[in-house]
């Protein structure tokens, strides 16, 4: 993955791609000389400075509002900010990460054909083709919403998928606003946010425990998927461990945003071709492709395709949807209409009623219990840190084998009319 090109991927956070760097100077110009654009250099990331100024100025941030950041966020520096801030929505995508989870499943095909192959190289073509294709879901430098803790993601009608995500463990962060960083108050630190994901069709089942750790740097942010994907292809048994690499996510605030991975090396997929031993071509042999990109619709503001506009929709939507289920985020739905303001609004109010929840189980001495999936006694090592790892239980299969059994389910309401429901407490004020 390189950096993109000009007039794209416009943003300013990354969940999670691939690579790891070092950022060594950046925060070392003052932050005076940062916000006065002294002695700053923006590099065009293609190679040319010829558009430096206009990508210094480029963003939908106001000057003023990038005073109120840089005056709010430069005490964070070297921290973990998704266990500190409370992030604006103005720097958003219209998804949660267990919606994002779910695109990994657009190429979902490549996975069937590798289950259906009796060559093993071939096998591992398809395999590792899939691997990679999800990182163009992982390039966009929007930022999806953070669930809320309970909160889950169904999908049906796509390759005869049955997936099942839920957000397992949470963070709260300190009261602050969530339009803009104006409030200087500092948040508590928490447990880093845990989601766990479930897919499964005739060739394959998917599992997930996805756990993030960031290192904010002022302008660039380095982000540790402390996480493991494992697929099992069910015909032999093949069992594929995934383990993502660091990302680093260039220009926050000043330039274009982009996403890189200096120091891992650089990859380019064009199709597969018989080698010999030296990996040289064996001849009378042609490259024949893999897989290509999914179009995107012309001028989409969020470079979505067609299948990730389809993961907000109701379309892939089961009977009787979970009321707990990402499309009905109210934040989520008004930042898809373009409300930005009501989105904030939204967004500041399920998290107050999320710190609310956090504290009536302290108080009573309760805990969280996820519906979907069970902690197991399993720790897998990372590079970053140990993860624990969730299970999924299969009781979310008995549950939508009830609903889709029942007469019920055939004169189900229209869920669009659902209010979310992620709550582990009725009627719990939000004070």
């Amino acid at each position: 993955m390189g950096s993109p090109k000009k007039n794209q991927n416009k943003g300013f956070f990354a969940a999670m791609t691939s690579g790891f760097s070092m950022f060594g100077t950046a925060m070392q110009r003052s932050v005076n000389g940062l916000l006065g654009y002294e002695g700053m250099e923006v590099i065009n990331p293609d190679g040319g400075k010829d558009d430096a100024e206009e990508e210094a100025n480029r963003g939908r941030w106001k000057q003023e509002d990038r005073d109120s950041y840089w005056k709010m966020m430069h005490k964070y520096i070297g921290s973990d900010v998704t266990s500190m801030v409370t992030l604006p929505v103005l720097i958003f995508e219209p998804m949660t990460m267990l919606q994002k989870m779910a695109e990994l499943m657009e190429y979902s095909y490549l996975l069937d054909r590798a289950d259906e192959c009796e060559d093993p190289y071939m096998r591992l073509v398809y395999a590792t083709s899939w691997a990679i294709s999800v990182y163009y879901a992982y390039q966009r430098t929007w930022k999806p919403f953070n669930p809320i803790l309970g909160e889950t993601y169904e999908m049906v009608n796509h390759g005869g998928i049955t997936f099942i995500s839920e957000q397992v463990m949470h963070i709260v962060s300190g009261s602050m606003n969530s339009l803009f960083f104006l409030n200087s108050e500092r948040p508590v630190c928490h447990h880093p946010p845990m989601s766990a994901g479930h897919a499964e069709n005739e060739h394959f089942t998917y599992g997930v425990t996805s756990k993030l750790k960031t290192k904010f740097l002022g302008n660039s942010l380095d982000i540790y998927p402390v996480g493991r994907t494992r697929v099992t292809l069910k015909r032999d048994g093949v069992v594929l461990n995934l383990v993502p690499p660091p990302t680093k996510v260039n220009n926050l605030i000043f330039g274009r945003t982009w996403v890189d991975s200096p120091g891992a090396g650089r990859y380019e997929v064009d199709g597969y071709q018989p080698c010999d031993m030296e990996g040289e071509p064996l001849p009378g042999t042609e490259l024949k492709e893999v897989w290509r990109v999914a179009t995107v619709p012309e001028n989409d503001k969020f470079q979505y395709t067609h299948f990730a506009h389809k993961i907000n929709s109701f379309e892939t939507a089961p009977k009787k949807l979970l009321a707990s289920d990402s499309r009905l985020r109210p934040d989520r739905y008004a930042l898809e209409k373009g409300d930005l303001l009501k989105a904030g609004a939204e967004k500041s109010s399920l998290e107050e009623r999320q710190r609310a929840e956090k504290r009536h189980r302290e108080e009573n001495g309760h805990q969280f219990t996820p519906k979907w999936f069970d902690l197991t006694e399993e720790i897998t090592p990372t590079p970053w840190g140990d993860l624990e790892i969730y299970q999924y239980n299969g009781k979310y299969t008995e549950h939508r084998a009830a609903l889709d059994g029942s007469s019920a389910s055939a004169d189900a309401d229209d869920v669009r009319l659902t209010e979310f429901n992620p709550w582990q407490y009725d009627n719990l004020s939000a004070e």
